[in-house]
């Protein structure tokens, strides 16, 4: 491992760490001189960090040039493989593979990335070929330190996976202006500061009038083709599901069980900041009253993924604050949910969608792994939907911020699998994509994202976050905006 031992940081001792735990591997470190960075940058990244309340012993701190003592090369070595991580010229001993951040390398080439696009791709390269490559995510856009932390430690699970052999591609995506060399001036980082500065004003001022965040569910008879077919809003547009201000609903699944139509949301008591399950029955002009409580626990929950099997309803709601996905079961549908297993352990894991897919049934989440909650999709499979359930040798089959995190149940049409996932290039959440499953086995996953469907007049709001269809009715959801009470009212909300 090509290093720049004058700057050494926290991701580089965490990523030696963890190769070093792999059987049969033997790492050297061999010092290098690295690009630096712009002398401004760490007074700039201080005052972030200052400003945000951010650790001062994340990955990009720096670390004793002593953690290296375990893996440093005595005299000459020969290698099977030399990983530049700071952008070297190539080698003529061996293999190198090349870590570049939208073509330019080192700690100057992602933070240039960060900021031309906040949704920088990271690649492994042997001379002109591609060995693996991600678009690294993040839910702290705005935040060049957060940003850049979490890019790092989704840098090295892609390093990891290539090392272990595994297919992590992304389709063709726009190179324009990769490879730039990095010119952060003092003026454009002055201009970074003043930007940080404002945007930590105007959230605080948006939290002062505004409930946030703030999610609406939006939802529509469907008369003619629905989303998939349309691939564009409807022209008669949305109706929402109605909140009081004091809470919003998001992440819609809705099921039919005896000819009744049932919706099943996240609900988020801003006074609580604590999400539970709601229900809320459907008749043919829509609910029949609001949501109420059917599901809460200790932990936040959202993304209520149900579906009927075996004559019972089950859920796998997103508990990702237990480290665990669960299923439950109905006892006294809508409610008298019991845990009845769990499916995985040990995983922060987002947005669990179970399919089954030829008597087998298949297991997608995003896993956070210490960077972003939404740009690495871990897959599991099992005979059964109750498991047991076995990792994919892949894991992770896929780094993208566009297109990792599931948005809702996958749906076969004409013989295509189709997944709804979300965009999280400009902010979690924030577009709904429409990808056609191209490949699904035990030896990889494919998918080619078809379609990007975004806000706009006919869905007023800056977000589009999940989709979701049964019993004639179609649902989607996004960002919603509540100006805060001026006097505190009484919460409506019982216990589960």
């Amino acid at each position: 491992m090509r290093l720049d031992v004058e700057t050494v940081r926290l991701w580089h001792i965490q990523l030696l760490e963890r190769l070093s735990h792999r059987p049969g591997l033997q790492i050297l470190v061999e010092p290098a001189l690295g690009r630096p960075v712009p002398p401004g940058i760490g007074r700039l990244l201080r005052l972030e960090q200052a400003l945000h309340g951010l650790s001062g012993t994340g990955l990009l701190s720096p670390v004793p040039r002593a953690r290296l003592d375990a893996f440093e090369q005595q005299g000459a070595a020969t290698s099977d493989l030399i990983l530049d991580l700071c952008g070297g010229s190539d080698d003529t001993r061996g293999r190198v593979w090349r870590l570049l951040y939208d073509g330019a390398p080192g700690e100057a080439g992602l933070l240039n990335a960060i900021l031309r696009t906040g949704s920088p791709v990271a690649e492994i390269r042997e001379g002109e070929a591609v060995v693996a490559a991600g678009r690294l995510g993040t839910e702290r856009q705005g935040v060049l330190l957060a940003t850049c932390e979490d890019a790092l430690a989704r840098t090295i699970t892609l390093i990891e996976g290539a090392i272990a052999g595994a297919t992590l591609r992304l389709p063709e995506w726009d190179r324009a202006g990769s490879g730039e060399t990095p010119r952060l001036s003092n003026p454009d980082l002055a201009w970074i500061a003043a930007r940080s500065l404002s945007w930590r004003a105007i959230r605080r001022l948006h939290r002062v009038l505004y409930q946030a965040p703030h999610w609406r569910v939006g939802w529509r008879r469907v008369v003619g083709p629905d989303l998939l077919d349309l691939r564009r809003h409807p022209e008669e547009g949305w109706r929402d599901l109605p909140d009081d201000r004091l809470r919003f609903y998001a992440d819609p699944f809705p099921i039919v069980r005896n000819g009744q139509l049932t919706l099943f949301v996240e609900e988020y008591p801003h006074a609580t900041g604590k999400g539970i399950i709601s229900a809320v029955a459907f008749g043919p002009d829509g609910p029949l009253g609001v949501p109420e409580p059917v599901l809460e626990l200790p932990y936040h929950l959202s993304y209520p993924f149900v579906f009927e099997q075996d004559g019972e309803v089950w859920m796998v709601p997103e508990s990702c604050a237990a480290g665990t996905i669960d299923l439950f079961r109905a006892t006294r549908f809508p409610g008298g949910w019991v845990k009845d297993r769990t499916l995985v352990w040990g995983v922060t894991a987002s947005d669990a969608t179970l399919h089954e897919v030829a008597g087998r049934w298949w297991l997608f989440a995003t896993v956070k792994d210490g960077g972003s909650y939404s740009d690495a999709l871990h897959l599991w499979s099992a005979p059964d939907f109750g498991g047991p359930f076995t990792p994919h040798a892949g894991n992770p089959v896929l780094i993208d911020s566009a297109s990792a995190r599931p948005a809702g149940r996958m749906v076969e049409r004409a013989g295509v699998l189709y997944r709804p996932v979300q965009d999280c290039r400009a902010s979690y959440g924030a577009a709904l994509g429409l990808a056609r499953v191209t490949r699904l086995d035990d030896q990889g996953f494919d998918q080619s994202v078809e379609t990007v469907l975004t806000a706009g007049p006919k869905w007023p709001g800056r977000r589009l976050h999940t989709l979701n269809s049964a019993g004639g009715f179609e649902f989607i959801d996004g960002s919603g905006r509540a100006r805060r009470p001026l006097w505190p009212r009484r919460s409506l909300v019982t216990s589960g």
